[in-house]
């Protein structure tokens, strides 16, 4: 009987155990797909079911952090399909625990948190979660490029519908090193470059404009300008004298008075005068 008893306590405590543990699990689903909501909703990623669903949401988290979401999957599957040799299983999983450091690395990068807010992700990730999901900090996906941005092995090249497409560390051919715009970006709908544009093939040509007409001068003024009111100036040199004498002869002499008559009866010129 004490061994019945033994059994069916154990049975019950290995029960609880068993019931907390799924409780708990289910509690650290929900806080950490309600975390991770927040977090998208921050970068931009539309869909908040896209933070509810397991895998995926890791996969969308590696994305934000610059790592190929395809990396997650790919070391959750060997994990899962090795997990049954004792070293390699153990390597795996903990290959897929550091690829999620890193991109907490660049997340909390992008959420304006310094490089050692990651040690809180490695020991309290539904802290730091919690932290990065309701803090005031703004998303900046224009930080410095991740040092594995250019690895087409790590680097993110895969474009989603609704996730926002990280600025790649690998630039563009022929541009100059930096980091360039985003991904996908394209001038908007209905932009034409300033210039000429050449005529579409088999369209006559337009013929140029006729010059325009000559402009008309404007018309005379309908009253005379007023006199000055300065009389001008007098010439400052006199006129030459002629070099050439007149022609013309000098008027001729007045004839001589006639004789006074020489009889006695002849008045005197004066009559003051006595007669001779």
């Amino acid at each position: 009987m004490s061994s019945y008893y033994y059994d069916t306590g154990a049975a019950a405590v290995l029960g609880i155990v068993i019931l907390f543990s799924f409780i708990l699990a289910i509690a650290a689903y929900v806080l950490t797909s309600l975390f991770l909501m927040k977090i998208f909703e921050k970068a931009g990623v539309q869909g908040k079911w896209r933070a509810w669903v397991p895998v995926y949401n890791s996969m969308i988290f590696l994305k934000l952090g610059d790592l190929s979401p395809w990396l997650f999957l790919y070391a959750l599957g060997a994990t899962i399909l090795l997990s049954w040799i004792p070293v390699i299983g153990q390597i795996l999983g903990f290959a897929a625990f550091a690829l999620m450091v890193l991109a907490a690395y660049r997340v909390g990068q992008k959420l304006q948190k310094e490089g050692a807010w990651v040690v809180l992700y490695i020991f309290l990730s539904i802290v730091w979660l919690g932290i990065m999901a309701f803090d005031k900090s703004r998303w900046n996906a224009h930080i410095p490029p991740a040092p594995w941005g250019g690895n087409a092995f790590f680097g993110d090249r895969t474009v989603w519908d609704g996730i926002p497409v990280q600025p790649s560390a690998a630039p563009a051919p022929g541009a100059a090193p930096g980091y360039g715009a985003p991904q996908g970006y394209a001038p908007p709908q209905g932009y034409q470059q300033p210039g000429y544009q050449p005529p579409a093939p088999g369209a006559p040509a337009t013929p140029p404009a006729p010059p325009s007409a000559p402009v008309t001068p404007p018309p005379a003024p309908s009253t005379p300008p007023a006199a000055p009111s300065t009389p001008p100036a007098a010439p400052t040199t006199p006129p030459g004298a002629p070099t050439t004498p007149p022609t013309t002869p000098p008027p001729a002499a007045p004839p001589a008075p006639p004789a006074p008559p020489a009889g006695p009866n002849q008045p005197p010129a004066n009559p003051n005068q006595p007669p001779a």
